[in-house]
């Protein structure tokens, strides 16, 4: 009987993200605070003869190839030799392309799956570095947790973590181009004085977050790109903080919105109330990945 071991990948929310600079390699230095809840991926590994073969229960995915967890296989396998192959089921629960760092969760996640299946006991810091090829977002979700940013989303800095905390997502069929976002016109830099590497809106952020001032941590840039263009998701937004929301943002870069509450009951009253979109409501978790 082929072994099989099977992982979690868990979404991330960005409680803050602004854009710093643009960097001579194409990308953005960003300052961010990420969080993880408990909406997460299923993704089954089991060895097999050959390569790496890849199957979903969500066909809007697209191929193989693209798919982040497919990718990291395959990298694992050029990256250290090794000549075993896997079948990888992955069962979609957070939606795609949704500013949750879905697709990242998952190359985490398979990073990590089949170090483990394939009994190749890479250390963490090996891990990472692979995870960085991946996407921007891979290095954190192989650790998930509460935790500030810089650079391209890759220097972390672990926070201590949140209290558990209850969270309304709203999922809205809008679609939303990072890449588009990032080359917007309308995309300003943070003009926040700098010390010690860091601005000054985030070092404000950062102790806001550290005292429990959550509504004064709560903060995205993108918002200012992605809502002229979709007002509805402005709109869903301050609807949110009349509902009775601590806080309300964007993730990413959209679309999803995430209201923060006081209580389960409170998230869950304010989910039953929205009939325009997809809703989860969700808690705080500690970690990115855990195993099944």
């Amino acid at each position: 009987m082929a072994t099989s071991v099977a992982y979690e990948s868990f979404a991330k929310i960005n409680l803050y993200l602004d854009v710093v600079s643009r960097r001579r390699d194409a990308y953005h230095n960003i300052e961010t605070i990420f969080q993880t809840v408990n909406l997460s991926d299923r993704l089954t590994f089991t060895e097999r003869d050959g390569g790496t073969l890849l199957d979903c229960d969500a066909p809007e995915l697209g191929g193989v190839d693209t798919n982040l967890a497919y990718r990291a296989a395959e990298l694992l396998r050029e990256r250290t030799g090794c000549m075993r192959g896997v079948h990888i089921r992955l069962d979609k629960k957070i939606p795609i392309a949704a500013g949750l760092a879905g697709g990242s969760g998952n190359a985490a996640a398979a990073l990590i799956g089949l170090n483990d299946l394939w009994e190749l006991r890479l250390p963490l810091g090996i891990l990472r570095q692979y995870a960085l090829e991946l996407g921007s977002d891979v290095p954190y979700c192989l650790v998930g947790g509460t935790a500030a940013a810089t650079g391209r989303g890759e220097e972390l800095m672990r926070l201590e973590p949140l209290p558990q905390t209850w969270f309304v997502l709203l999922h809205p069929r809008v679609p939303v181009s990072t890449a588009r976002v990032y080359t917007s016109p309308r995309l300003r830099m943070c003009d926040s004085p700098l010390f010690a590497g860091r601005t000054a809106a985030f070092r404000d952020a950062l102790y806001a977050l550290d005292k429990g001032r959550l509504d004064e941590a709560v903060f995205n840039r993108f918002e200012e790109v992605v809502f002229p263009d979709q007002s509805a998701l402005g709109e869903t937004k301050e609807m949110l903080l009349r509902k009775g929301c601590i806080a309300a943002a964007m993730s990413g870069s959209g679309p999803t919105l995430f209201g923060i509450c006081d209580s389960r009951r409170q998230a869950m009253r304010i989910a039953e109330d929205i009939t325009d979109f997809r809703t989860s409501v969700v808690a705080s978790v500690p970690f990115g990945i855990e195993r099944a």
